[in-house]
């Protein structure tokens, strides 16, 4: 892959509470942080999609859903003059759209190509490789087994490449409920945002009902969803408490709080930033877990770690699960006069 030096967080976010200095550092409570969280290489290469796209072409430029899903990241870009829309249809003619790390059906690209539109497709490489996946098996006639969230952005764009060949599993329990044409002709391919744990448990299921179910080439959960989960299985046993800082539309982030909960943490909560954590959730606490979810950047755990070290918890351990040095290349359309297309596009039409 192409190489790109990760962009820097941030250095400001949305206020929260007034700071509150702790006079003592009470001895034994530390902080256990997870590493690596935070950005993955899709997230990083689709924020900075917008925001070289906002510096090319000037604003606006129109993102199809949010980028990611992160609200901090969605009102600084929107700042920026990114507009967020929910419908192809919403983008007026002539205009630049972007679509989000998660994907889209090829559906939605015919419907920028009618609303005479420009493009810019943002989908995380790692999603763009299930997509192929859903064709090529497809195109040999087997049915597509989707394990995922029903309404989750990548999983729709999935199921938008081979209609009439997927079928969403949502679990272990939408298991019973599979029907296939052929047993001997099915696979599985999942979201790449889900639980390992989760997602091998609903496979093992599939497999119990049809014993010759295909597995895909290669593992579908993304390596940054991987790597977060096992930086939080690692220190859940040894954490009283587990903060995860992400939004709550999230999936990856909403599966590190399941993770945590199950590697043993007593209890752990999500939070878009520092103000919405609870004093109350620290009574008794020792040891405090702090991690991030895929699309959060790094300012927003600065201010957890700062909001924890005035109530006491000063003291940082890393808790380090793998090596991540992973990155893609920006969109291709990025290098191209997009604006010129998009009105030579209305300019035909128009003729």
């Amino acid at each position: 892959m192409d190489g790109m030096t990760s962009r820097p967080s941030p250095t400001a976010a949305p206020s929260g509470d007034a700071a509150r200095p702790s006079d003592i550092q009470p001895a034994g409570r530390k902080v256990l942080l997870a590493a690596p969280r935070g950005y993955c290489a899709g997230v990083d290469r689709a924020v900075i999609a917008v925001e070289k796209a906002l510096e090319q072409y000037g604003a606006p430029v129109y993102v199809r859903h949010e980028i990611v899903h992160n609200k901090y990241v969605v009102k600084t870009l929107e700042k920026k003059g990114a507009i967020f829309v929910e419908r192809t249809e919403e983008v007026p003619p002539g205009n630049i759209v972007m679509f989000s790390a998660h994907g889209v059906a090829p559906v939605v690209h015919e419907e920028a190509k009618q609303g005479r539109l420009a493009t810019i497709d943002a989908t995380c490489p790692l999603v763009t490789k299930v997509h192929k996946e859903a064709v090529r098996y497809a195109n040999e006639d087997y049915d597509i087994l989707l394990i995922g969230h029903e309404g989750h952005e990548e999983v729709i764009g999935t199921s938008g490449e081979a209609p009439d060949h997927i079928q969403l599993v949502d679990g272990p329990g939408d298991v019973d409920k599979v029907e296939v044409r052929d047993p001997s002709k099915i696979v599985w391919l999942s979201q790449t945002t889900l639980s390992v744990d989760e997602t091998m448990e609903t496979v093992d299921a599939l497999k119990e009902k049809f014993p010759q179910l295909i597995s895909p080439p290669s593992d579908d959960i993304c390596y940054a969803t991987q790597n977060r989960q096992l930086a939080v299985k690692q220190m859940g046993a040894e954490a009283d408490l587990v903060i995860v800082v992400g939004s709550r539309n999230s999936s990856n982030s909403k599966r590190l709080v399941e993770v945590a909960k199950l590697a043993g943490a007593r209890e752990a909560y999500l939070v878009d930033f520092a103000s919405e954590i609870d004093e109350a959730w620290l009574e008794g606490v020792t040891t405090v877990g702090v991690t991030s979810g895929a699309s959060v950047p790094e300012v927003l755990v600065e201010q957890v770690l700062e909001w924890l070290a005035e109530r006491g918890y000063g003291d940082v351990e890393i808790v380090k699960a793998a090596e991540e040095s992973i990155t893609f290349s920006l969109p291709k359309e990025l290098r191209r006069d997009l604006r010129a297309e998009a009105k030579a596009a209305t300019e035909d039409t128009d003729a």
